[in-house]
């Protein structure tokens, strides 16, 4: 049943290919397959990174046969591949890995089933008993498909290769939920077969922010309490609840957003440096983090959070109702679309510096960006002059939608005695003139290759959880919020400006 991963010794992984494989898609029929996990590895296929007799076996209660399976995903490739519309010669080769084991999560007969077309895959297609499992299912579907999987002996390889299993959000609903869901997930597989993931961490700028703190030697000094002001980490969405009103209503944006999402965002920019590019040092330190944020108690959560609700209104033009009117919602929901936090990293390197996180829907634009704000220098110099206004410096990653980063600074205005801020950019796209790969791609490929540096760790879930816990805990004993409070279209509740503005400072216009 071991795993154990191949480390990153020597810097990062290059063109590597994975050894020959099947990749077995839980909830094969839903949005996620179709939508985002196989495009990402048709791209893959188009790029050369997958090995010879790679296979996908898709598994789901519908009633298809191989061939209706293939033309659903065609249909999903040609609809959401970043590389356009299917090449037909490498469609073809690629569809002949393609299958599809209808059955229920709950059924045994329906993983005997399995397990008897996966050995028939090894003989044919060569791929040596090597297995990822991936649960695109509702959470509700893990355990029964975890305890099925161990009891056909589906988690372990019968020729010697491995299996590893690839596990969506979200990872729990609270802490005690977090930690039962890794006890039986850890009864049946080894910790380094576990990849939990979160697809922020395959963006190319996420990955980008160690290369950009700790291969550049004119940041990392002032990465710290000494030289920052604070730091605002903001996931803003565009869109409302969609057809996901009944998810949703049992998650709001604390869960759905700040657990995984911004926490991750939040570990990497404040995180020491790992003593090697390694998946368990890095992530060692990102639990350091998470570790070293003081709880919000929850008697405190008036004081360090803040939340909203859209009303109805419009985005892009098109008229969007109010969330308690969204289908599947409660029409008294007190559940949250909008979050502020601020948090504290109390550590050497952060004491004092406060970490202002927001996520939202209904917000004016699609944009995620981690902004540093550097402090203020001594405006002696200027005190006398019209130059005396200066703005801060800020240094701000952007994630989406335009992945990239800028600098502000200050600049005199040429023939007048004013300073003005000015931004040095650089842009993925326009810098390197390839698009940047899709974030399931990266993470698919990183799982066949066992590293799981971009994958979070068991401890790393539940100190993460440990965190947001408490919060929900004191919005339940606390008063009913006004809810609505903020207009579709806007960029949240007026109490979110004031949340700010007691500390002095002002949200990012982004």
């Amino acid at each position: 049943m071991s795993d154990l991963p191949n480390p990153l010794r020597h810097g990062l992984r290059i063109g590597r290919t994975p050894e020959p494989c099947t990749v077995v898609i839980f909830g094969a029929s839903g949005d996620l397959t179709s939508r985002k996990l196989v495009p990402a590895l048709y791209n893959l296929a188009r790029e050369r990174r997958l090995p010879g007799g790679f296979s996908v076996v898709g598994f789901a209660r519908r009633p298809w046969d191989d061939a209706q399976f293939r033309q659903v995903l065609l249909d999903g490739v040609n609809a959401n591949s970043r590389s356009g519309a299917v090449e037909t010669e490498l469609w073809a080769s690629f569809a002949e890995g393609i299958h599809y084991q209808p059955g229920s999560f709950d059924d045994p007969s329906a993983y005997a089933r399995l397990a008897e077309r996966l050995a028939e895959l090894d003989q044919r297609r060569g791929t040596g008993g090597n297995r990822v499992f991936y649960l695109a299912t509702p959470p509700e579907a893990y355990p029964d498909i975890i305890r099925q999987l161990g009891a056909h002996g589906l988690n372990q390889s019968p020729h010697g290769g491995w299996t590893r299993i690839i596990i969506e959000k979200p990872f729990g609903r609270d802490l005690a939920s977090a930690q039962a869901l890794n006890q039986q997930v850890l009864a049946v597989f080894e910790e380094p077969q576990v990849y939990r993931i979160d697809h922020y961490l395959g963006k190319e700028t996420v990955q980008n922010i160690m290369v950009f703190r700790f291969a550049n030697g004119i940041f990392e000094p002032l990465w710290d309490r000494r030289s920052v002001d604070h730091v605002q980490i903001t996931v803003a969405e565009n869109l409302g609840v969609e057809d996901r009103g009944g998810y949703y209503d049992h998650s709001g944006a604390l869960r759905d957003m700040i657990q995984n999402h911004l926490m991750q965002l939040l570990a990497l920019v404040a995180m020491e440096p790992p003593v090697s590019y390694d998946a368990d040092a890095v992530r060692d330190e990102k639990v350091k983090v998470l570790r070293a944020i003081r709880r919000i108690r929850p008697e405190e959560v008036a004081t360090y959070t803040v939340r909203g609700q859209y009303d109805a209104g419009s985005l892009s033009g098109r008229p969007l109702p109010g969330y308690r009117d969204e289908r599947g919602v409660d029409p008294a929901s007190q559940t949250e679309t909008y979050i502020g936090l601020k948090l504290f990293v109390e550590n050497w390197r952060w004491a004092g510096v406060p970490f202002y996180l927001r996520s939202g829907k209904a917000l004016p634009r699609r944009v995620s960006e981690i902004a540093i704000q550097f402090k203020t220098v001594p405006t002696m110099l200027f005190a006398e002059t019209p130059m005396h206004d200066i703005e801060p410096n800020v240094l701000a990653i952007k994630l989406q939608p335009d992945e990239g980063i800028t600098l502000k600074f200050g600049s005199k205005v040429p023939g007048q005695p004013q300073i003005r801020p000015v931004t040095m950019d650089f842009r993925y796209g326009t810098s390197f003139g390839v698009a940047s790969p899709e974030a399931y791609e990266r993470l698919l490929l990183d799982c066949m290759l066992g590293d799981s540096t971009l994958f979070t760790r068991r401890d790393e879930v539940e100190a993460s959880w440990s965190l947001i816990t408490p919060i929900h805990q004191g919005w339940l004993a606390s008063p009913a919020q006004p809810f609505p409070n903020y207009e579709a279209g806007s960029w949240g509740p007026t109490s979110a400006d004031e949340f700010m503005a007691r500390d002095g400072r002002t949200w990012r216009r982004l």
